[in-house]
């Protein structure tokens, strides 16, 4: 796997994938300790993800985002948390996304940092067909946008897909999307399908 960017930051780094669907992945780093969300297994991303600190647990905040989560916390020797309802003794809180026999995903919101972790729900990539501002709503949550998140105005908005977006974008990026979550449905639907054909083709 071929890394598309890195992004470091003071609380941490996100490494996004070159492939058509942008998966993104996240270290985070408190007080000396780093938590691995969603991580893809790319050695040069996980070797400057464990230089911020000891690494704590790995997250996973989507039902079926395998992904490397259960290798990686397997092999540094660290708890895997899937889809966690709490994390106490963390900086974060949990908020429930989307809880259903389909699909279950939470976010996590770091109010020390302005700092919201949204892996599936929300997007910056090509196929969440993004509005000006950076950022769509995931295509089978258009007629049902998540609400929840329309109560945080973060700093730093990390996805799943695609590039972070930092800075006063953050919090604007998110409300467009959630505001324009069904009025895009037509444009989000080309913007899936053109993903799904690059996937093919790759």
């Amino acid at each position: 796997m071929a890394l598309a960017s890195l992004d470091r930051q003071p609380f941490g780094i996100t490494w996004v994938l070159d492939e058509p669907m942008t998966r993104s992945s996240h270290a985070l780093v408190d007080d000396g300790r780093v938590w691995l969300i969603d991580p893809t297994a790319v050695p040069e991303a996980l070797d400057q993800a464990l230089e911020l600190g000891r690494p704590a647990a790995v997250l996973q905040l989507l039902d079926r985002h395998g992904r490397g989560c259960e290798a990686i916390a397997a092999g540094l020797g660290v708890p895997h948390f899937k889809v966690p309802a709490a994390l106490p003794d963390t900086p974060f809180k949990v908020i429930p996304v989307v809880d259903n026999k389909l699909w279950r995903e939470v976010a996590l919101w770091w109010p020390g940092q302005g700092v919201l972790v949204v892996t599936e729900a929300v997007g910056t990539a090509a196929s969440f067909a993004p509005g000006p501002e950076g950022a769509g709503v995931h295509i089978g949550l258009r007629l049902w946008p998540p609400r929840v998140l329309a109560g945080y105005v973060p700093t730093h908005l990390l996805v799943g897909h695609g590039p972070s977006l930092h800075g006063s974008t953050a919090a604007v990026a998110l409300r467009e999307a959630l505001d324009r979550s069904l009025s895009d449905v037509p444009r989000a639907v080309v913007a899936l399908a053109k993903a799904a054909v690059d996937t093919v083709r790759r």
